[in-house]
This record gives structure tokens, C-alpha cells and sequence, in this order.
């Protein structure tokens, strides 16, 4: 528990507030992240590229926002287009 301070409190609430959103977030992009990599192992390319886009710009939003590391959002995005190649 935080200190009984005013502001540890508001802190505290602060961060539970930011922990739940960002868990919401993560939850989205790995939603996301599930149906590409599921249409792609059903040989359905051309809903696995609509999915990409959407897909893509979730990864790049995420990478804005602090959710996901920059690095790991380039990666994300690599290897799901590459896997959308030879499938295609």
C-alpha cells in the first residue's frame, strides 16, 4: 500500500487508472495480433491482409503510446508481413 500521503494516494489511483488502460490496450493488440496469425494459418490471404492493415497501424499506435517498445512493434510487423508473403 502507498504511504497515507495526499499525494501517494493520488498517485496510487493514478497508477491503477494507467494500469488497467494499458492492460486494455495490450489485450486489444494481442486480440489483433491472434486473428492475423490465425487467418494466416487458415490459408485465407486476403482477410489476413485486411487484418494486416488494421493490424499495422494498432502495432504503430501501441508503439506511440509507451505500450510497446518501438523495436518490438518493427518486429511485430516484420514477421507478420513476411508470413503474409509466402503464404500468399
Amino acid at each position: 500500500m502507498a504511504k497515507r500521503t495526499k499525494s501517494a494516494l493520488k498517485a496510487n489511483r493514478q497508477n491503477i487508472k494507467r494500469r488497467e488502460h494499458n492492460r486494455s490496450l495490450r489485450s486489444t493488440l494481442r486480440t489483433a495480433l491472434k486473428a492475423i496469425r490465425a487467418a494466416l494459418d487458415g490459408k485465407d490471404v486476403e482477410a489476413a491482409q485486411a487484418a494486416l492493415n488494421k493490424t499495422v497501424s494498432l502495432v504503430d499506435k501501441m508503439a506511440t503510446k509507451g505500450i510497446i517498445h518501438k523495436n518490438t512493434a518493427g518486429r511485430y510487423k516484420s514477421r507478420l508481413t513476411n508470413r503474409l508473403k509466402k503464404a500468399a
